[in-house]
């Protein structure tokens, strides 16, 4: 505005200068312009001359005489507020708001403003859900077919394994009612499990006072038992014991995976002149499946918690294994019966239960001077509900059903159909934000759940000489399962007047903390308290789901070597067992970390534990494969006359190693008929 105004006073007189320059050329004489002659008055020294420079005149603003009046400064939409009373009040206001010296937003209606004579409790964000899902699946189809001899022979129709073991998981649903429960993130969700878990429970509940401790199916041990005994206390296959076995202890020596010896540094020859050994060693099961969990979750660490609703704490653990290990060895049947150790095949359902506190050092002063008690807060508030979701399941499915027909060569012969390997492992470790105080302004559930199937088929047929060490069993089932609560050892304790009222000084935003938490002796050595609100629910749920199937149905059977009259000492091994299924499943959950923990509302604490063993008596017989080869294809694949004109005698001296008289054509189909 300035700059446009100067620019007009300027080009104003430009425009004065250049008229008076006109008329000054359109004069004739120039006598106004004459300098003063001889005669003339003179002149002051204009050097010399230094009078004072001043002026009367006002610089102004350029006024372009528009009239323009500004409406209501409102910026919100609707009816503009007109002048009059509203200036009027607005200055009423601003004089109060300026004795008050309380600060305003640049923008708003007047009358948005409140006068208050303290400022409002600052909340900060709380953290977030914590929600975890994994599943593990590994899948193994290992059916083998191995023929060392010269002949034809139909392999094995194995699928009647596949149908058993749907059968014993059909079997195992009554020990496992908690394998049906379904993935879910939300509060409803959760409830709906709690709900279906204290249901059963109390069911069971009932049935137990009835004088009925079993599902009443036939197995080497069926237990159930609400509410177990805890720490000093461990259940094996339905019974209280105080040790804990030892894996180690019992898990077979599958001969795979040794140690590589240190290799000799010495100058010695490692050159070897004694004829080579005469042996076969058969491996077709072996078989290892590992899965292990483990979940450690803190949640949210406080030293005290305040429930305003319901408490519901639930822990299950279900447990089962149903196995089958009938052999059939040269004609003479080794049946696993009604015990496991009958047959060498060692199953345990191990289950263990334990509470301890958190000994967190003491805030207490150690002076005998005034104790120290907080009088500051600061306030953390999460809207709506808070979730701590771990569920993992861990599946195998392994199917290892080999078919031989073996001989022996003269020489050191091994054979390993099996040794496979499956593992699942999961880890979990949750560390939360530490409180002093956590107040839920709702319900908690707080659900821990354990759950093991472990499935097994080892019927195997073995037909050998006689001499040949036979190992058809010496299998293992170990389901293990641990959870752990970390939190308050006394009974909850009723709800104080000061954590209501401190519940509601947050939600009013009262900045003024409560006297009653400045008294309190669980805060007593505090400076300041940090205290975490949450307005909704806590659910913190802890689901892991094992599931381990394994069919190792193997059939053996060794063909006398006719070239081996002459070396009838030939050792032979045969292991058909040794296998493993392992599910280890360990929970780990810190509820609190202080000894107090206050509840309004209604406590419901269960816990179950179910464990069951059913052993197989099949006496399926395996049948031949329905694709078998036509004879014109047999015939094909014969080997041809070795005599003919071209043929000639050849000698090969390998000592005891008559390996190359059965050895095969390269052609694969010779010695594998699928």
């Amino acid at each position: 505005m300035h700059i446009e105004k100067i620019s007009e006073i300027i080009a104003h007189f430009i425009g004065l200068f250049e008229m008076t320059t006109d008329e000054m050329r359109l004069r004739t004489n120039y006598a106004e312009g004459a300098g003063p002659g001889a005669d003339g008055p003179a002149l002051p020294d204009q050097d010399a001359y230094t009078a004072a420079f001043s002026s009367d005149l006002q610089l102004q603003d350029y006024d372009a005489r528009v009239i323009y009046k500004s409406g209501s400064y409102d910026i919100e939409y609707g009816p503009a507020h007109h002048l009059g009373r509203v200036f009027e009040e607005s200055l009423e206001k601003l004089a109060a708001i300026a004795a008050k010296d309380i600060p305003l937003p640049h923008f708003g209606d007047p009358t948005d403003i409140v006068l208050t004579d303290e400022p409002e409790l600052t909340a900060f964000a709380g953290p977030g859900s914590a929600i975890s899902h994994a599943i593990q699946v590994n899948v193994l189809y290992d059916d083998d077919y191995l023929d060392m001899t010269s002949g034809v022979h139909a392999p094995r129709d194995t699928s009647f394994v596949i149908e058993q073991l749907a059968d014993f998981g059909t079997k195992a649903e009554i020990f496992t009612p908690f394998a049906s429960l379904h993935r879910t993130d939300t509060y409803d969700g959760a409830l709906k499990i709690a709900e279906d878990l204290e249901s059963y429970i109390q069911n069971a509940q009932n049935t137990e006072d009835s004088g009925a401790t079993s599902l009443g199916t036939d197995a080497t041990h069926n237990f159930i038992r609400v509410d177990p005994e805890v720490n000093d206390t461990v259940y094996v296959n339905g019974k209280a014991e105080t040790d804990i076995p030892v894996l180690d202890d019992f898990l077979p020596d599958r001969g795979l995976a040794k140690l590589q010896e240190e290799p000799d540094d010495s100058n010695t020859s490692v050159e070897q002149t004694d004829p080579s050994g005469n042996s076969l060693d058969v491996t077709a099961g072996a078989n290892l499946l590992v899965s292990v969990a483990s979940v450690i979750n803190t949640g949210v660490i406080a030293s005290v918690t305040a429930v305003m609703g319901n408490y519901h704490q639930i822990d299950a653990i279900s447990q089962a294994f149903v196995y089958s290990d009938n052999d059939d060895i040269a004609s003479t049947l080794h049946s696993s019966g009604h015990s496991a150790e009958d047959a060498g095949t060692v199953a345990k359902n191990i289950a263990l239960f334990e509470h301890s506190t958190f000994e967190a050092p003491s805030h207490a002063d150690t002076d005998v001077g005034e104790p120290t008690f907080p009088t500051s807060w600061r306030v953390s508030v999460i809207d709506g509900d808070v979730s701590f979701v771990q569920w993992i399941e861990q599946y195998h499915f392994v199917s290892d059903n080999d078919t031989m027909t073996v001989t022996t060569s003269g020489s050191e012969t091994t054979v390993l159909t099996g040794g496979n390997t499956s593992i699942n492992f999961s880890s979990f470790f949750g560390m939360g934000m530490q409180y002093d105080l956590v107040i839920i302004g709702g319900n908690v559930l707080d659900i821990n759940s354990i759950t093991q199937i472990s499935l097994l088929y080892d019927n195997d047929w073995v037909r050998a000489e006689d001499g040949a060490d036979i190992q058809t069993g010496n299998n293992l089932i170990w389901n293990f399962a641990s959870i752990h609560n970390v939190g308050t050892d006394s009974p909850f304790a009723a709800m104080p007047d000061y954590i209501v009222e401190t519940q509601k000084a947050i939600e009013d935003r009262d900045p003024n903390m409560p006297e009653g938490l400045s008294f309190d002796v669980n805060f007593q050595g505090y400076a300041g308290l940090n205290v975490l609100y949450i307005t909704g629910n806590l659910y913190d749920m802890t689901i892991i789901k094992q599931v381990s199937i394994l069919g190792d149905s193997d059939d053996v059977t060794q063909a006398a070597s006719a070239i081996l009259d002459i070396n009838p000492d030939a050792t032979v091994t045969i292991d058909t067992g040794s296998n493993a299924v392992i599910n280890i499943a360990e929970i780990v959950d810190y509820d609190s970390f202080g000894q107090t923990t206050y509840l309004a509302g209604q406590l419901y604490s269960d816990a179950i534990l179910i464990q069951g063993g059913l052993v197989e008596h099949d006496t399926t017989q395996p049948q031949p494969a329905d694709d078998r080869l036509a004879n014109e294809v047999i015939a094909f694949l014969d080997n041809d006359d070795p005599g003919g004109s071209d043929s000639a005698d050849g000698v090969i001296n390998a000592g005891h190693d008559f390996s190359w008289s059965s050895a095969h054509p390269a052609d694969v189909m010779q010695a594998m008929v699928a």
